[in-house]
């Protein structure tokens, strides 16, 4: 019952609350993003959704505009506090989370839930391999249960077994734990997303 119905009413009335709060968040951090270099305040990253739909989902930009991708050696992402490809803004924005806020957006679409398995790109869904793409069984959430425990400091293939492991134990006080969890991270600024990040086509980081 919490899965299929009240984790939605939940998942409203928050985003619902936190709208007016983010709209003044927006008023301020928004033209501090356009001035740095007169470009977009939003970035708009495709992502798999519940049922392997792709979805949009909205960030605030970090990085400058058309910002290459720079991958490691493992094809994972470049990711460092000093990445030259960050604005001023933008380093400021991705330490405090912030740059996450308006998937509280997605969130009232239906696109996303609070708490749930982070979305991944488009083109993971040719590596699920077995039982992987249950991930998809449920909405992607703003944070998860790898974000809050794991600070996804541990490899993508685990990270999803990880995502079935929430799915497969999901219930009210399990998204309560991973909710304060995550909220004592982020106010202690421990970089909640900083080892999930990915890059698209532009080079703007998104979490995965």
């Amino acid at each position: 019952m919490y899965r299929n119905f009240f984790k939605r009413i939940f998942d409203l009335v928050l985003a619902i609350i936190a709208l007016p709060f983010w709209l003044i968040l927006l008023a301020v951090i928004g033209p501090i993003i356009y001035f740095q270099d007169k470009g977009s305040i939003f970035y708009n990253a495709p992502r798999l959704g519940k049922d392997g739909k792709i979805f949009k989902m909205y960030k605030f930009r970090s990085m400058k505009m058309n910002a290459p991708d720079i991958r490691n050696e493992d094809g994972s992402t470049f990711n460092a506090e000093d990445d030259p490809r960050l604005t001023k803004i933008g380093k400021f924005i991705r330490k405090t989370s912030i740059d996450e806020t308006p998937q509280f957006l997605n969130i009232l679409k239906g696109d996303m839930s609070i708490i749930g398995p982070r979305p991944d790109l488009p083109e993971h869904m040719e590596l699920y391999e077995g039982n992987e793409s249950r991930k998809l069984e449920i909405r992607p959430g703003v944070t998860g249960f790898n974000q809050a425990y794991f600070r996804n400091t541990i490899p993508w293939k685990e990270r999803i077994k990880n995502d079935i492991y929430y799915i497969d134990h999901l219930t009210m006080l399990m998204d309560i734990k991973v909710f304060f969890k995550t909220v004592i991270l982020v106010l202690k600024r421990e970089d909640v997303f900083i080892e999930q990040k990915s890059d698209d086509k532009n080079g703007e980081k998104a979490n995965v």
